[in-house]
């Protein structure tokens, strides 16, 4: 029987409540792209209550743009930025009773890890000063850059993102960029999880490696695609566990 991660950004100001019974491992806003430190000791407080892995989401300090505008940041601003991101979140989390257990980067910042080797290099490096393992994108700067590092580095894809034909996420606004039936969500995510496969945004078949399955939780109808996929997963046997 597979088993697979079923992540999701969350404390972002969206539906939290509905979607942390339907995840097992949760990015959390960390007050910079998005929440304050109320909004993370709430996140984390239900983590907790749903058993949920807690993870930290940081981002450019783009508020306005919501994460997704790219800057460039030298590597010892860019290393600063995230420890204080994932400082702030630790300590929302022992006010709950829980511990943060992953790094994931948000938006326009896990975009340039992807690809760009200086800035994941940069992010690796927090991450092993945190002592946490990294999720991202297979095959990724980002991937070779925690392996140089020694983070333990997991692997995930977006059933309800479209890709380009070379394994990148479509561009927001593009034709396919964004998945929002459930039951095409739902498709895709098995896909995912038992052959490591999906449609790119031209029609071809895309090979992926997958550890875990990311859900947007500011997406159209968030909660009726993770619902939607956790009973698609359920009914061909596969197993919901956190990574982390």
């Amino acid at each position: 029987m597979a088993t697979v991660d079923l992540n999701c950004d969350l404390g972002e100001g969206f539906d939290d409540a509905a979607l942390f019974p339907l995840v097992t491992s949760a990015n959390i806003a960390c007050g910079v792209h998005a929440g304050d430190d109320a909004t993370m000791e709430a996140a984390c407080r239900l983590a907790v209550r749903h058993r949920v892995a807690i993870g930290a989401h940081p981002s450019y300090p783009d508020r306005e743009g919501f994460g997704r505008r790219d800057m460039d940041l030298g590597t010892a601003e860019l290393r600063s930025l995230v420890l204080d991101q994932v400082a702030a979140l630790r300590r929302a989390a022992d006010r709950a009773g829980g511990a943060v257990r992953y790094l994931k980067p948000h938006g326009a910042l896990y975009n340039r890890i992807a690809r760009d080797p200086g800035p994941a290099g940069a992010v690796a490096a927090a991450a092993a000063e945190a002592q946490l393992p990294l999720l991202g994108p297979a095959s990724s700067a980002i991937a070779d850059a925690a392996d140089r590092h020694g983070v333990p580095f997991f692997r995930e894809a977006f059933p309800d993102r479209g890709y380009t034909a070379d394994g990148r996420l479509a561009p927001r606004g593009t034709t396919g960029s964004v998945i929002e039936s459930p039951d095409d969500v739902a498709e895709r995510a098995l896909a995912l999880a038992l052959t490591g496969r999906v449609r790119s945004v031209d029609g071809g078949e895309l090979a992926l490696e997958v550890d875990s399955l990311c859900l947007h939780g500011d997406s159209p109808g968030a909660p009726a695609a993770a619902r939607a996929v956790r009973d698609r997963l359920s009914a061909a046997g596969v197993r919901l566990g956190s990574f982390a």
